[in-house]
């Protein structure tokens, strides 16, 4: 509540309008305003009858509230104090409060630990959830997640997944894995066992990189498991590391028997015969057409429309010829017979075919130059093997393979001399990949629009990753934390963010309003709550701004309104 304080200084009196809230239990002034010397408030008095507004402070409300109700049901400042001590549980914020300020952080405006209480003060926390500010520093974030070990935070990520699946249960039959990486800025000599140099999806290969794994429910799009490991260690081997806890999860349901779905980069022999090995499991994963060839350039006369929602669409607007269409036959891999489905995307295949020929126009003027210098005896042009690296080395960079012109090189007489021409079958050859796919299944009793569904349905997990790599929301990237310790937590609190961002979709799409989560907190961080001191009174107002009709929705879908600049749920 808000209250007039009177402070003196030198002999003075001056008065502050002072707003406190119980943090912890205990009360504590979390926002002051300077009013003035009581001259000034006998000024304000004598203007009392006016009701005008003397001093307003506006701060933002909308996207925090939200992040709060979101939590309300899982609660992970007390799943995080329940593996801790009664020793590492005193103090004010807990460690599992530290948690929460780090999460809806990361869900509304990502900030660095040192910015996060500057942050903080231009919100409305202190109304929504209490908290001292200069409690929230990265010093104190230090000293507060060095209490968490890697199995203590394992067990708290493990109850916050149950709890996700108590609130959201998931009955698909499916769920979709798959890996990524995040760069890090950490020096090399800095020790650490996460942080290694590796291939990294950005292009920053000098810089070291930490890998994690994450395991997503193919209906609700929930995440179900995560897991952080090496940079340099490859996806395969990832899998084969936590397969037992993969299948764990995986197996939690009541479906019966459960399809893991996963790309080319995970289907090792060795990852598949774990799954072969395990009754309740079977797999759908893309395979990689340079180890079946023959498949890929199968005539398209073969290939059927699948039944998908997008082909629906497109046949509704009238494309037939973008239609998706898919060619199943059975091949023996991985030591037992499979389903094999390969797809052909004409959309897929058209923009491949642009981007080829822009790289063919490349090549076609880069050889011929190559050709001139040669013929020309320009110098460092004489030396063939030279000459040939260099067109390799052209090759490599335009991402092209080295057949698609013919290149020969000899001397007439002491003269090195070059022709060049197009292999027009091997062009043909590599266009026939464009706009194909191929999935392997042990699924035979699948038909072939099931198959491809499943393998459409992996944008699941990858549209997770790039929300991860987001820098306006999520933010997993880049990794500012230097130890492995506060790494996982760092990398804990970017999953729960991302989980909770998914959870407000489908609360909102079950009352019919389909929006993303992105959209929802960029709408409801201009609903800001204001702190209005009327003229001539004697304590200040809190009120809400009146909701656009866009915010309105959101409220509404949530249950709740504005009435006269107070939420409150909707059936009161």
């Amino acid at each position: 509540m808000a209250h007039i304080h009177k402070k003196i200084k030198k002999g003075r009196p001056y008065y502050y309008l002072r707003e406190t809230a119980r943090v912890d239990g205990k009360p504590k002034v979390v926002n002051q305003v300077y009013l003035g010397s009581p001259e000034r408030l006998l000024e304000l008095a004598k203007g009392a009858g006016s009701r005008e507004v003397e001093r307003i402070q506006v701060q933002e409300f909308g996207s925090l509230w939200l992040a709060e109700l979101l939590d309300r049901e899982v609660n992970i400042a007390g799943l995080v104090d329940s593996v801790l001590s009664p020793a590492e549980r005193k103090g004010s914020p807990s460690v599992g409060d530290y948690f929460f300020y780090a999460i809806a952080n990361r869900m509304v405006a990502p900030k660095s630990k040192r910015a996060l209480a500057e942050w903080y003060r231009t919100t409305a926390i202190q109304q929504i959830r209490p908290v001292a500010l200069d409690a929230l520093s990265s010093q104190a974030y230090w000293k507060q997640w060095e209490k968490m070990d890697s199995a203590k935070l394992a067990a708290v990520a493990d109850l916050f997944f149950r709890k996700l699946a108590e609130l959201e249960p998931s009955s698909a039959d499916a769920v979709m894995f798959d890996t990524t990486n995040y760069y890090t800025f950490m020096a090399g000599n800095t020790s650490s066992e996460l942080a290694q140099r590796g291939r990294n999806k950005e292009g920053r290969h000098w810089l070291r990189q930490v890998g994690v794994a994450l395991l997503v429910a193919r209906d609700n799009r929930l995440p179900l498991f995560y897991r952080e490991y090496e940079g340099n260690r490859h996806d395969s081997k990832v899998f084969l590391k936590l397969a037992q806890e993969l299948f764990e999860v995986a197996g939690r349901g009541d479906q019966g028997t459960m399809t893991i779905v996963f790309d080319k980069g995970i289907n090792a022999e060795e990852n598949i015969a774990a799954i072969d090995a395990n009754d309740r499991l079977h797999f759908v994963t893309s395979y990689s057409p340079h180890y079946a060839e023959e498949l890929i350039h199968v005539d398209r006369k073969h290939f059927q429309v699948v039944d998908t929602a997008k082909n629906r669409q497109l046949k509704a607007k009238g494309r037939d010829d973008d239609l998706l269409l898919a060619w199943r036959t059975s091949r023996e891999l991985w030591g037992r017979e499979r389903s094999v489905v390969v797809t052909y995307n004409p959309r897929t295949a058209t923009k491949q075919r642009y981007a080829f020929e822009q790289k063919m126009l490349r090549l076609e003027e880069e050889v011929h130059l190559m050709r001139h210098k040669v013929n020309g005896q320009a110098a460092q042009w004489r030396n063939p093997a030279t000459v040939q690296e260099r067109y390799l080395n052209l090759c490599r960079e335009l991402h092209l393979p080295d057949d698609l012109y013919r290149v020969e090189l000899f001397r007439d007489g002491k003269r090195l001399q070059m022709n060049c021409r197009k292999n027009h079958y091997r062009i043909g050859r590599h266009i026939d990949y464009f706009g194909k796919n191929i999935l392997v299944t042990d699924h035979p009793d699948w038909n072939t629009d099931e198959i491809v569904q499943a393998g459409l349905d992996r944008y699941v997990v990858e549209q997770s990753f790039r929300q991860s790599k987001d820098h306006e929301m999520v933010a997993m990237l880049p990794l500012r934390h230097w130890t492995d310790g506060k790494i996982r937590c760092h990398i804990f609190t970017c999953v729960v963010a991302l989980a909770y961002l998914r959870l407000l979709e489908i609360r909102l799409a079950r009352n019919g309003l389909r929006i993303s989560a992105a959209e929802a907190m960029e709408r409801l961080r201009t609903l800001h709550s204001c702190l209005l001191w009327p003229t001539g009174a004697r304590k200040a107002q809190r009120r809400l701004e009146e909701p656009n009709e866009k915010q309105a929705a959101i409220l509404r879908a949530l249950g709740y309104k504005v009435v006269n600049g107070v939420l409150q749920p909707e059936q009161e």
